[in-house]
């Protein structure tokens, strides 16, 4: 919209549209390797300890030798939309286009494929950057039924998500997420009931609740994300489809007696699976 080559100069066309000429001239650049090092092991530290905030962070990375200071690691931790988990006051009332809906699964027994989905967003480092994955699961079975990337926190990735998961598997009974803002937006929130889908989300700070898509995140990092740090989008695409191959295929879950998700989602036998 504003551009040098007008007749008028770049200052006039900044005050004619009410803009700073600080953004005009403002050149992104990348993040530093460190920052980027160290926003990682932020990572593994709070896939180890989610109730550990910014303070118990920089005291977690000094005992590792990295000497930091608390308000630079809140800063990156805002970056990477990653907050200790804990519940906290209720001392704020949320945007009224921002509904939040009861926890729904509380004393539920479940037990069948498609009876409640989970979704949830995470940070994914890279070699050179990072970007945000997001999973829909089915809570009985543990099959990661879709997931996509995104460079940002927004709503866009978690919609692409949720339609393809029920384009390809119908509409489950209820979904549950967390608080975030993507979740609690308009946008999704008129998705899921335009699908007529129940809609549940956990309690304020309680991870407890999504405790199977956090134990997700924990196998698809440590078994393949931190495993191979991604040179791009297209590297980190291709492993994550063949991680999740395994994952739903060919890698046996305890909390279903040694079976894999497919054999207990699509109700085989293992030797149906080997035949």
């Amino acid at each position: 919209m504003i551009t040098s080559q007008h007749p008028l100069p770049v200052t006039r066309q900044c005050q004619l549209l009410a803009l700073p000429r600080s953004s005009v001239y403002y050149a992104a650049r990348p993040v530093p390797a460190a920052t980027l090092a160290l926003m990682r092991q932020l990572d593994e530290l709070h896939l180890e300890y989610p109730f550990a905030g910014s303070r118990m962070l920089r005291d977690l990375l000094r005992l590792r030798g990295v000497v930091v200071g608390r308000k630079h690691v809140a800063t990156l931790m805002r970056r990477m939309g990653i907050a200790a988990l804990y519940r906290h006051p209720r001392t704020t009332q949320p945007h009224p286009g921002h509904q939040v809906f009861p926890y729904l699964l509380r004393d539920r027994e479940i037990t069948l494929p498609n009876q409640v989905w989970a979704m949830d967003l995470t940070y994914l480092p890279m070699r050179h950057g990072f970007r945000y994955l997001v999973a829909v699961l089915d809570w009985a079975t543990r099959r990661v039924l879709a997931w996509r990337l995104s460079n940002t926190l927004t709503t866009d990735c978690c919609l692409e998500a949720l339609e393809a998961a029920i384009q390809a598997h119908g509409c489950p009974w209820i979904l549950n997420t967390d608080q975030g803002s993507q979740f609690t937006s308009t946008a999704f929130v008129a998705c899921v009931q335009q699908h007529g889908i129940q809609f549940s989300m956990d309690g304020k700070g309680a991870w407890r609740d999504n405790l199977f898509v956090e134990r997700l995140w924990k196998s698809v990092k440590y078994e393949e994300v931190y495993l191979h740090a991604y040179d791009t989008v297209h590297e980190a695409h291709q492993g994550l489809t063949r991680y999740f191959t395994f994952y739903n295929g060919g890698r046996p879950h305890s909390a279903l007696d040694g079976r894999t998700p497919d054999m207990v989602y699509f109700g085989l036998q293992p030797q149906q699976r080997a035949a």
